[in-house]
């Protein structure tokens, strides 16, 4: 095992081995600290991958059982959990091992364990094994994630569960309270009420997906108040107490026809919070805000120069594409390279059932920081292929800069929205301009038509939308 290195990786995530192995391409001395077998971290072990996996089939179960509408019947589906886990287990398996691979190929020297800083250039390790060591470096990048937000006051029982508890899929509950109408939230909720379980959401604020834009999240809603038993907004809960019987759940919101509810399990899903603590960062100049997020430059430099942090560590948003690209602006700027971490936008999806997926400026966001706007919307009711789909409860929108035509964001709610996003994202990043997307020939029948047709509707032309554009407003001197 080596006692010294050039960079030191702490963490694997997406975020972590994304560095190890860029900084190995470069050539550089590369050694990489993390508790698992192989790489990964909580995206592919407990997180992203696992929850996709449950999502896919989530919807192959809705779409069997929308297909009655086709005239094509299936019978009610039987749902074998351990044969189902055993197919998020093994993605989850051959993702990693993958890893694990690519780790050897590259020469990474993988230890296993966790790290501490002990000064700005070295590392006492605690390994698996039991052991304990030193590392001395010349880098250091810091990748050490996140974990679930716990709210005081709930008790300990293995009928609480976290997002990770409720990834491992146990069993399927009768009767399910998922608190937290955020992503993870309403991903899970949905895996659990496609596999049978009666779901009941409960969120503090006045809406689903707090902070995106509402006509986004109008159609999911729709969808989920016919899949769960109860959606409560402006609820939060109060008291949970464990009984023979169940959990029972005390409410507090309006409208409430009875405060005390019984769950057989509970589902907590209401944010996630940075690993900044126990890594003896005191110990070197690198600062920890009050949020536990570690501070850095645009070039994810802490303030110990040699020590560098990326990923859900550094800050909002917390998703592991921002983690990958911050590696590789960490350890080109350890190679010497003149770069910068300055994203036009950065990408976020919710893989519900419709997709929900922005970048760039919302119009939300726009409304409040008093930007002016003008939003192009293209419902996919008047979308061919989404017809064809028996989906048209879509819609793509597009924020335009009025006066220069340029995309400044777009937002996507529909059957495949996560994948539509990424021409989304390099519009933004190119800084195109509506008539670059109105003049690219899209591919008919599909719903990427809808993005050039957004664009259309812009500028009063779409074919399938009679919507003639708005006269500009006259400037006042």
């Amino acid at each position: 095992m080596a006692d010294s290195a050039k960079l030191v990786v702490i963490g694997a995530g997406p975020g972590g081995y994304a560095a190890a192995f860029l900084a190995a391409d470069l050539d550089l001395d590369v050694v990489l600290v993390d508790p698992e077998e192989n790489p990964g971290g909580v995206c592919l072990y407990r997180g992203c991958i696992p929850s996709k996996a449950l999502l896919h089939v989530a919807k192959l179960i809705d779409e069997a059982d929308h297909a009655a509408d086709w005239g094509v019947a299936f019978g009610k589906p039987t749902i074998d959990v351990d044969r189902l886990r055993g197919f998020k287990d093994r993605v989850v398996s051959k993702l990693t091992g993958g890893l694990g691979q690519l780790t050897k190929q590259r020469k990474v020297r993988h230890i296993r364990g966790t790290a501490r800083f002990t000064d700005a250039n070295r590392l006492e390790l605690d390994l698996v094994d039991g052991g304990t060591d030193t590392l001395d470096f010349e880098h250091a990048i810091v990748a050490t994630g996140s974990h679930p937000t716990a709210i005081p006051g709930f008790p300990e029982s293995e009928r609480i569960l976290d997002s990770t508890g409720g990834l491992d899929l146990a069993g399927v509950p009768k009767k399910l309270l998922v608190v937290g109408g955020g992503y993870i939230g309403l991903e899970l909720g949905s895996v659990y009420a496609a596999l049978g379980s009666k779901v009941t959401m409960v969120e503090m604020t006045d809406g689903l997906l707090p902070g995106v834009d509402r006509d986004l999240v109008r159609p999911l809603q729709k969808r989920l108040e016919k899949a769960c038993e109860e959606i409560l907004l402006s609820t939060k809960v109060v008291a949970i107490k464990e009984q023979k019987a169940g959990l029972k759940v005390t409410l507090e919101g309006d409208d409430l026809d009875k405060p005390d509810r019984t769950y057989d399990t509970v589902l907590v899903a209401v944010g996630r919070r940075p690993n900044s603590s126990d890594l003896g960062l005191e110990n070197t100049a690198a600062v920890v805000d009050e949020q536990g997020f570690i501070t850095v430059d645009e070039r994810l430099r802490t303030a110990q120069p040699n020590v560098f942090a990326i990923g859900d560590v550094v800050g909002q948003p917390m998703l592991a594409h921002k983690a990958s690209h911050e590696a590789r602006v960490a350890v080109e700027t350890i190679a010497g390279h003149k770069v910068a971490f300055e994203p036009a936008c950065i990408p976020a999806v919710v893989f519900t059932d419709p997709e929900v997926a922005w970048c760039g400026l919302t119009e939300t966001e726009a409304k409040e920081r008093g930007i002016d706007v003008q939003v192009a919307r293209f419902p996919w009711a008047a979308s061919g292929r989404a017809m064809t789909l028996d989906r048209d409860d879509g819609v793509t929108k597009l924020i335009i800069d009025p006066e220069t035509e340029r995309i400044l964001g777009v937002g996507l709610t529909g059957a495949g929205a996560g994948e539509l996003i990424a021409e989304g994202v390099l519009a933004v990043e190119m800084a195109a301009l509506a008539s670059d997307l109105k003049l690219s020939i899209h591919p008919h029948p599909t719903l990427s038509e809808t993005m050039m047709e957004a664009a259309e509707v812009f500028f009063g032309q779409s074919t399938h939308v009679y919507r003639p554009k708005r006269a500009k407003k006259a400037k006042t001197s």
